[in-house]
């Protein structure tokens, strides 16, 4: 798909286009819907999302229409939209109170302030002004009057093109009353009406930019200036002019402007704004630093890697701006609530207005006013922002302390998972495998094993092939080795044609398959060069012990058992060890507090699997698995407990964390498949971010179900009392408009106080 975005009246280039803009004033449900009609009206324009509390709106349509054909569509609906290059910075901060509207409705609120003096307070000093259509204005209505056409001039505008989509929002609520009102002369009610209504308009205004100032943080991150060496000088140029392979200059205390890997210099990085990490990190040359992070001393020169809007942060942003596309389960319900709930009171309220009076002789005055206030109570503001606040607020929250989450959806479902699948390698575990013993089963000597698996293994990816070749590299055994037919296969090791003979490295397993006897073929006595590192002991003891129990041995210690050899014989074992992260017992102690059910999956043996286990504490776990057998463990988690979560490495364990209901990835910074394909990307590898996790989400959903219930609690609590003159026009705008939708906001806010615990001693550590 091409992306038209920013191109200002220009078509997009080839093929379907996707425009996004930015509307500033479209900061609730009700602004999006009709944004929303105004540009499904525009003829090819295929689909429409809408996301208030970032305020922009994205357009797919064909490549005739144009960005402005978009923007006189957005304006024919009551609002201006701008080209995202034109507004960079999304939600700027606005002062609201400062506002034309604002203005506008503090002089409302002088004038109405002024005539209730005249009216309630000193009628004597009330003068009568003049007649009209058989009704008295004295000094006080006119007042009144002059108040509602001031603060309730935007709600009138906003009403009419209301009106004009046929759509029974809030705006052509209010306006209605606010008409209503003064056509009826009752212009305090109508005064008070547009004066309260304007004002919580704007305090939600606030509210709303208080949410959006937490995705602006983010964006605030990345630095605008860059300094760069440009033909032997130091230039300071825009961030975005930064080109891939420029080198960039960072002095202690600046931003890092651009993704790239240290090539001159050393020093101690915050990393903290990306990855959540609370110790700066030492670079060197060669490390790679994320646009965005501090460096906190030290002189760096770094080779951009990528574009400013390619970084890592700058993905972030975007992803965390996209999150709310994707609508939660507690969204969908408040949708579909306010759908019937608005139509079903706006009824009441008819209804209130002429059956009394037509029925029952009642005073027309009366149920007027119980009327209206049943009107002011049918608008659902308070608790359709509810949901999209909390989700933006708990979003934000996560990504500020490192942990990217795609959508409000995968937000909710996290804190409703029972189970949470984990791998071991480079999960569990810190990934840094390394060799802990070699052993020759023929009459090639250590090095000569070591070297034939290196020149195999250094076409491979996998964690465990770069421990051989490291191995290799540090022990001088790197060989330069003819290698032709490589094959990877998958989950159980390697195959490859070495110097025109075929060799096979891999699991004991895949020896089994070929029929190799493991218990036949013994260990070879050699003096005992040969040492395991766990037991310091050698390896060989008389005439030799079978292979299997040396394998068995070494992966009750913890190690992954590697074999070489051809078709026709074994040439060696290499024992590999990772060690689990010092966090890792914590993290999982503290899951399983939470109620979660932690299951280790792992592609490993089942004795290193227990080891690994036992250590961390995690009493279930399924070894000998390859990735289809890792989604089908998914699978059956799922029938038995229902929604799953996967945390693994986000590239070996695609699939299963695919399959999950949340796919969870570690060490996502600059990686960029995990941060496009995971639903939760840990940006760092602390699996102290995992129980953060499920307690912003488990908090998130609380905040959720708190919102909706207590707002419509405090509607239907006012709906109640309207008729029986207990709740006045007055009430329901200061509590069940204004009062709910700060109440909403308020705890939803909350959630950016949620922070992730450290275990204790990795806190000393840290000091």
């Amino acid at each position: 798909m091409t992306t038209s975005t920013g191109r200002t009246g220009r078509e997009a280039e080839g093929g379907d286009g996707e425009t996004t803009l930015s509307v500033p004033a479209m900061d609730c449900p009700s602004c999006a819907g009709k944004v929303e009609r105004a540009l499904g009206g525009v003829s090819g324009v295929r689909a429409v999302e809408t996301r208030p509390t970032v305020g922009r709106v994205t357009v797919s349509h064909d490549p005739g229409v144009s960005e402005d054909d978009l923007v006189v569509a957005v304006s024919a609906a009551g609002y201006e939209a701008t080209s995202v290059d034109e507004t960079p910075r999304v939600g700027e901060r606005r002062d609201v109170f400062q506002s034309p509207r604002g203005l506008s409705t503090l002089v409302g609120a002088v004038l109405v302030s002024v005539g209730m003096i005249l009216h309630f307070v000193v009628p004597a000093a009330d003068p009568h002004l003049f007649d009209l259509l058989g009704r008295a204005f004295s000094a006080s209505h006119v007042l009144f009057v002059a108040s509602a056409a001031l603060a309730g001039a935007p709600i009138l505008r906003n009403g009419y093109f209301s009106a004009r989509q046929r759509t029974l929002d809030i705006d052509f609520l209010m306006s209605a009353g606010i008409v209503a009102s003064v056509a009826t002369h009752h212009p305090f009610e109508g005064a008070m009406l547009a004066v309260l209504f304007s004002t919580a308009e704007l305090l939600e205004r606030f509210s709303m930019d208080r949410a959006r100032g937490s995705v602006r943080e983010l964006m605030e991150l990345s630095p605008e200036t860059a300094t760069v060496r440009r033909d032997g000088r130091e230039v300071t140029v825009p961030a975005d002019a930064v080109a891939v392979g420029e080198r960039v200059i960072v002095r202690p205390g600046e931003r890092v402007p651009t993704d790239g890997v240290v090539r001159e210099g050393e020093g101690a990085v915050d990393q903290g704004p990306i990855t959540g990490e609370s110790v700066p990190v030492d670079k060197r040359t060669g490390d790679e630093v994320y646009a965005g992070t501090i460096d906190t001393d030290g002189y760096l020169e770094v080779e951009a890697t990528n574009e400013a809007g390619e970084s890592t942060i700058a993905r972030v942003v975007r992803l965390v701006e996209e999150a709310e596309r994707e609508k939660t389960e507690r969204e969908q319900f408040v949708d579909r609530l306010a759908s019937v709930y608005t139509p079903i009171v706006v009824s009441l309220a008819l209804a209130a207005t002429v059956v009394p009076p037509l029925v029952f002789g009642a005073p027309w005055d009366t149920w007027f006013l119980r009327g209206l206030t049943l009107l002011v109570i049918a608008c659902p503001c308070a608790f359709v922002i509810s949901t999209p606040v909390s989700v933006v607020s708990g979003i934000t929250s996560a990504a500020r302390n490192g942990v990217l989450v795609k959508s409000g959806r995968d937000l909710e479902a996290v804190g409703e998972t029972a189970v949470l699948a984990i791998d071991k390698t480079g999960t569990l575990t810190t990934g840094d495998l390394s060799v802990t013993a070699l052993l020759s089963l023929s009459d090639l000597d250590e090095r000569e094993v070591l070297s034939r698996a290196a020149a195999i293994e250094r076409r491979s990816e996998h964690p465990i092939a770069a421990a051989i070749v490291a191995e290799a590299n540090e022990r001088g055994a790197a060989d330069d080795r003819t290698v032709g037919g490589f094959e990877s296969l998958t989950g159980r090791g390697v195959a490859a044609d070495l110097d025109g003979v075929g060799h096979l490295v891999g699991k004991p397993a895949l020896f089994e398959a070929r029929d190799f006897d493991l218990e036949e073929i013994h260990v070879a006595t050699d003096g005992g060069r040969t040492l395991d590192s766990v037991t310091a002991q050698p390896l060989g003891t008389g005439e030799g012990e079978p292979v299997r129990e040396t394998i068995a041995r070494l992966e009750r210690a913890g190690n992954t058992v590697v074999l070489l050899g051809t078709e026709e014989r074994l040439l060696g074992a290499i024992a590999i060890a990772d060690e689990p992260r010092p966090e890792a017992r914590w993290a999982v102690s503290e899951l399983e507090k939470a109620g979660v059910r932690v299951v280790m999956l792992t592609g490993d043996n089942m004795r290193t699997a227990r080891a690994v286990a036992e250590s961390v504490g995690i009493e279930e776990y399924r070894a000998d698995l390859l990735p289809e057998g890792k989604v089908t463990e998914i699978r059956r988690l799922e029938r038995e407990f229902g929604h799953v979560a996967m945390a693994g490495d986000g590239v070996n364990d695609a699939p299963a964390l695919a399959s999950a209901t949340v796919g969870i990835a570690m060490g996502a910074a600059g990686t960029d498949t995990a941060l496009e394909t995971a639903d939760v990307a840990l940006m760092s590898d602390d699996l102290t971010r995992l129980p953060y996790l499920y307690r912003l989400s488990r908090a998130s959903n609380r905040v959720i179900r708190q919102n909706v219930w207590s707002s419509l609690a405090v509607k239907a609590l006012l709906a109640l009392g309207a008729p029986f003159g207990l709740v006045t026009v007055i009430h329901a705008v200061v509590v069940g408009d204004m009062g709910m939708s700060l109440a909403v906001t308020g705890n939803a806010m909350r959630l950016s106080r949620v922070e992730p615990e450290r275990p204790v001693e990795a806190s000393h550590r840290s000091t």
